[in-house]
């Protein structure tokens, strides 16, 4: 295997020189407005119900080692795979999801929940430190033979991710010694030396789990498996070949054909294009930010920006949904970008949020941010019911009403995956180093950060994202010189800035889209911002054919999107007038309130055509009202017809 070109160790120096940490969720507290909403909804209704859910569709059965397998609540498919192979990422995913919720604020009754899953996998774990319910209580025999379909080690990260938030939020010890000891074990038996597999698994996530893991013991070799796991993706001969043969298969039967779509087609670092499963992708990319940063390696990140600038720029939804298809769950081609068929996953908006964060962490730039903004007030949160514990697995930009959401999947990996963004939500707000203290998103908030030894205490006051005026207001216990970072949205065409008053040029002082400030500042400093919010409407790409002639509307950060039970006809045959004035406003009583745009419209009218399929004149068209609603809160009410590109007159 090729050496990884330009890398270096990472120091403490450099890492304090290049990299903003994010905050710790914990310190950010949402005093009212749009996410405090949220967030409290995910702490007091979500991580309970997603617990029920758990315990009713038998996932938790799967726990009872001591005790004969239960006939399988998830059936073999014809691909030879289970939804129940990878049932311990789900309990994964649902105890750091709470472990976020309880840093905040303990709750003795999910704890003891959380506990008891504990214990019945350190009772299950194998001596060796292997830990997988499915293979351990059903097919023992066959652990470690089929990285490419069977979530092994998937599995084992989404456990560890929850065991680090877990220990964090409790400093209870016992789930992360059990899961040191799964990756003891996963090291004795994969890696570079002589007798270990020099594989990796083809659904990834245990990457970016084992540099968690890594921030928190500082052993180097959590931090060596993750670089060579990275490493080792898409070298030749490709492991996948030789293990299907192992197991008696011919390697061209694999079902998906092509390594793309678990991006294993080529090395990382020659990667250009994003391609196959879109939820890997974005582990992946993910974990190749994070590794960037922690071994100083340039041709991670020059990899990372190649790929982010594929995705924005030719393979992503206007809502910050990614992944056309459902045959592969993930990327065809540039401009593929369907509507009423989008996959669109929820856990992929969710895992873009990780990596674009990521990525504006080692290289403080808009572009980033502003895709993770996009994300969480779009094509992530429409994931999730505003009752929350219904949801949505797809995410359509279009529905002839056929949609409804569930309150529970087939393959229930979105549910905990957007509980496990809401509830961890404080540390995307503000980053933070020595010298400098970034504002990534604006949000009704107080947060309490340390910039080295100076205590700063922050207050934001907005109606964000319904208003674009944002107030901090700065506590100092003594006058501190640092560099204040803020984001200008993109969507955002002409911020106004203040400081105690005084008018600061915000174009002057950007770089990457941040307007940053650097000045000794003292108790009660106030900083206001305006970032005026027209609504906008958006056209598409010529080769996003899907879209021609159509328009999005969007204010601010949220895009909208047209609902059959608020015009009274089906939205297809709304046609909006080139120059028509469209006007926003606040309405109080839609799903705990939301702007909603309002204004005049055309509708093609079908009454004439009398059973005709086919005429030679075009449809008369006759002036019809219309409401456009928050995407995120679409079918939370009755059920309909709902469209987010609209045809234009």
């Amino acid at each position: 295997m090729p050496s990884r070109p330009n890398a270096a160790p990472a120091t403490a120096e450099t890492r304090a020189s290049q990299r903003l940490v994010p905050v710790d969720h914990a310190s950010v507290a949402f005093t009212g407005g749009f996410w405090e909403s949220w967030t409290r909804t995910a702490r007091e209704v979500t991580i309970p119900s997603q617990y029920r859910r758990l315990d009713e569709e038998g996932f938790l059965e799967v726990l009872d080692f001591g005790k004969p397998p239960s006939p399988l609540a998830r059936p073999i498919q014809p691909s030879g795979l289970s939804m129940q192979h990878f049932f311990d990422s789900d309990f994964g995913k649902w105890i750091e999801a709470a472990s976020y919720a309880l840093k905040n604020h303990r709750d003795p009754e999910i704890e003891a929940k959380i506990d008891e899953i504990v214990e019945k996998l350190a009772e299950g774990q194998m001596a060796d430190g292997y830990l997988n319910s499915w293979f351990i209580r059903r097919e023992p025999e066959k652990r470690w033979t089929n990285l490419r379909d069977l979530h092994e080690m998937y599995s084992m990260g989404h456990l560890l991710e929850g065991a680090v938030a877990y220990f964090d939020a409790t400093g209870k010890r016992r789930f992360l010694d059990v899961m040191i000891r799964a990756i003891d074990h996963i090291i004795d038996t994969f890696g570079p030396e002589p007798g270990k597999l020099r594989a990796y698994d083809a659904h990834e996530e245990i990457e970016l789990a084992l540099v968690k893991l890594y921030r928190v013991t500082r052993d180097p070799r959590h931090l060596s498996l993750a670089t060579f796991f990275v490493d080792e993706r898409g070298q030749r001969p490709f492991y996948y070949d030789e293990e299907a043969r192992r197991r008696g298969e011919d390697p061209a039967d694999y079902v998906y054909k092509t390594y793309a779509y678990s991006q294993a087609h080529k090395p990382v670092r020659e990667q250009s294009e994003v391609v196959g499963h879109a939820v890997r992708a974005m582990y992946l990319f993910s974990a190749m930010a994070d590794l960037a940063f922690e071994t100083c390696d340039p041709s991670l990140k020059e990899a990372c920006d190649r790929l982010f600038d594929d995705l924005v720029g030719r393979q992503l939804y206007v809502t910050g949904g990614l992944g056309p298809s459902a045959s592969n769950e993930g990327f065809t081609r540039p401009f593929d970008l369907p509507n009423e068929t989008a996959y669109a996953e929820t856990c992929a908006a969710v895992a873009l949020g990780f990596w674009t964060h990521r990525l504006a962490q080692t290289d403080l730039d808009a572009r980033f941010t502003d895709r993770l903004e996009t994300v969480l007030y779009n094509g992530a949160l429409s994931g999730i019911a505003r009752d929350g514990e219904h949801y949505f697995y797809e995410n359509v930009l279009e529905s002839h009403g056929q949609h409804r959401r569930w309150k529970w999947h087939y393959c229930p990996c979105c549910p905990t995956n957007i509980a496990r963004l809401l509830t961890s939500l404080g540390q995307y707000v503000y980053s933070t180093r020595d010298d400098e203290l970034a504002v990534h998103l604006y949000a009704e908030s107080t947060a309490e950060l340390s910039l080295g030894t100076r205590f700063v205490r922050l207050r934001q006051e907005t109606l964000y994202p319904w208003d674009g005026d944002v107030r901090l207001r700065l506590t100092l216990e003594d006058p501190t010189s640092f560099k204040l970072s803020l984001r200008i949205p993109g969507w955002c065409r002409k911020a106004e800035l203040t400081v105690n008053g005084e008018t600061i040029d915000p174009v002057a002082a950007t770089t990457k889209g941040y307007v940053s400030i650097t000045r000794t500042w003292t108790n009660d400093d106030e900083i206001r911002l305006s970032f005026p919010m027209p609504v906008e409407r958006l056209y598409a790409h010529p080769d996003a054919s899907e879209d021609a002639g159509r328009v999005a509307l969007r204010r601010g950060p949220v895009v909208y999107c047209v609902e059959e039970v608020d015009v009274g006809t089906v939205p297809q045959r709304l046609r909006l007038a080139a120059g028509a004035s469209i006007e926003p406003r606040f309405d109080p009583d839609l799903l705990g309130g939301a702007v909603v745009l309002e204004g005049d419209a055309l509708e093609a009218v079908p009454d004439a055509w009398s059973g005709d399929l086919y005429r030679t004149e075009p449809p008369v068209l006759t002036p019809r009202r219309f409401k456009a609603v928050p995407y995120h809160l679409w079918a939370n009410r009755d059920p309909g017809a709902m469209q987010v590109w609209l045809l234009e007159a």
